[in-house]
């Protein structure tokens, strides 16, 4: 696997994390992310792919039709996603990449998934242009992430915060995945902000040949 030093910090600092992830992320999942999984799968059809998985939090709502991919970069936290699909009784494809370099061809799903991982990936262009680029033309790229708010003060706390944040877990609280969306050449068909603008979800479209 190609990784370089920021990758493999950020490796080890989900290791770290995992034990811990689900226990932190409940409130947050009750609260500012309340209803946003459930958008993702109502949404998601086909062959799926869902990069930085991370313990599987969104197995449980996917249409129960669907071929899943998953993959992540700590191998700690996949283990946690592998125990969850077998307790729900799935049986998705699991496996240890890094979404800056995914190991699939072309087109090679029909939905890209990503959820609360574009905050921490050393350069989401770079993985927004290979999600794209696995992606069948006229496939779906489906984004939740927390961003910069719209709300001026709480957008100058969350910049003060990540202050720390980025130096210590490589977590940003400004970032906006959305321009990076439309740098990747991907059409933007939707596009919610919620929350004082802290929470963005993003459905965009890879062209189709000949579009």
């Amino acid at each position: 696997m190609d990784t370089d030093k920021q990758t493999r910090r950020q490796r080890t600092v989900w290791q770290k994390a995992a034990a811990r992830y689900d226990r932190a992320m409940a409130p947050l999942e009750r609260g500012l992310l309340a209803g946003s999984r459930e958008w993702i799968a109502e949404r998601a059809h086909g062959r799926i792919l869902e990069v930085a998985i991370g313990t599987g939090r969104s197995l449980e709502f996917y249409p129960s039709d669907v071929e899943l991919t998953g993959v992540d970069l700590s191998p700690a936290m996949l283990r946690r996603a592998r125990h969850r699909a077998t307790e729900l009784g799935l049986k998705p494809a699991f496996k240890v990449a890094d979404v800056e370099h995914l190991p699939y061809d072309d087109g090679s799903f029909d939905t890209v998934v990503c959820a609360l991982g574009l905050c921490s990936i050393p350069r989401p262009d770079a993985a927004v242009r290979e999600m794209a680029r696995v992606l069948k033309p006229g496939g779906t790229l489906l984004l939740l992430d927390h961003i910069g708010s719209s709300w001026p003060p709480v957008w100058a706390a969350q910049w003060l915060i990540e202050r720390v944040t980025i130096l210590t877990s490589g977590e940003h609280l400004t970032r906006r995945q959305l321009p990076v969306v439309r740098a990747a050449a991907l059409d933007v068909v939707e596009t919610e902000r919620l929350k004082a603008g802290t929470i963005e979800r993003i459905r965009a479209v890879k062209a189709s040949h000949g579009h």
